[in-house]
Formats: structure tokens, sequence, C-alpha cells
């Protein structure tokens, strides 16, 4: 050991005892010297992420609700909207059952995006089957089809969060997308009931 309390060994350097208390001392020292920081609880940064998501959300929304009212307006289509964001439009009416929950519903439909592309349609998928009431499908058209009758021929604007959501169906539709049927029940199945 030389004087500076640091180990020769073969020739190489080595640091002693000595110098490592002193170097963990010293990292305490500065460590300990630093000004405290507010303690940040997981709750507290929940809030702050919720807060966050539900103001981006509000702006998501309002964007898609604007697209909405310029798109119906660009068409001049009188619709109602109901408690849930849905649009809809029955522009022609039909003499037919009301339909209820549960029951089997076959419709004609074309489905297209706001921008105008469509993209399924009964023409080459053939009748669409619904079930309002079940957990099947997408909620603002089965919304829909619990306000009309066999017969009834309507306009559609599903927006994203009672379509597909944040995902689209992954093949034609696309993320967020806002829907717009237009729909003819062609009949109704009360097998169910």
């Amino acid at each position: 050991m030389n004087n500076n309390g640091i180990l020769c060994s073969q020739g190489i350097m080595q640091p002693g005892i000595p110098a490592l208390f002193f170097a963990g001392l010293l990292i305490l020292l500065v460590s300990c010297r630093q000004e405290p920081r507010e303690s940040r609880s997981t709750a507290h940064i929940m809030a702050l992420l919720d807060d966050t998501v539900v103001k981006y959300n509000n702006r998501v929304v309002g964007a898609e609700e604007e697209e909405i009212t310029d798109y119906i307006a660009r068409h001049g289509w009188r619709m109602t909207k109901t408690m849930t964001g849905l649009r809809y439009m029955i522009y022609e009416h039909g003499k037919g059952a009301s339909v209820v929950k549960g029951d089997e519903v076959r419709l004609k439909f074309e489905l297209s995006l706001l921008n105008g592309n469509k993209v399924y349609s009964s023409d080459s998928l053939g009748l669409k089957i619904v079930f309002p009431g079940t957990a099947e499908g997408e909620t603002g058209l089965q919304e829909a089809l619990l306000l009309m009758r066999k017969g009834d021929h309507a306009k559609l604007l599903v927006p994203s969060h009672l379509a597909y959501g944040l995902l689209g169906d992954m093949k034609r539709i696309p993320a967020r997308a806002t829907l717009v049927y237009d729909v003819e029940i062609v009949s109704i199945g009360r097998e169910n009931r």
C-alpha cells in the first residue's frame, strides 16, 4: 500500500478501503444537498393522466361533431340527433311492424365514410342481419333500427364511438371513422320471442 491508501498489486493501482469509504461519503453528501422534490403519488399521476385523456377525447369528439354537422349541411339533410349522438332521417316510411329488441332484422344497406368512399353494401355482401339490443355489431346501427319499422328507408350518421371506435374494422373502415348508412328494412323476424 502506498501513502495515498491505494493498494498496488502487480503494478496496477487499485483503490483501498479508505478511498472507497470517502467516495461513498461524498456521494451521500452530494445527494443529500439536493432540493427535495415534491412527492407524486400514483393517484396524483393518474389524475393528471385522466385529465389529459379527457381533454384529448373532448377535442376528438368535438372535431368529429363538427365534421358530421358540416356533412349534414352540405347534403341539406334534416336529421334527428339522439342522446348518444346518432343522427337519423327516415326518408321513406314503411307500413310494417316496428323493430323491437331481439328481432332478426334483415336490411339492404350501403355503407360509406364522410369522405364519400363506399366501403360495404348489400349489393356485394348480401343482406345484413342485425339483432338490435345485443352486443354484436355497431351499437349506432342497432339504436337506429329500434327507431324504425319494416319498409323504412333511412340515412344514418353513426359517430365512431357508436361504430368501430379507435381501431376501425381492420379492413376497410379506418380508425375513428364516422359511418354513413343508407338502409332499408326488408324483413323483421320474430322467432326469438
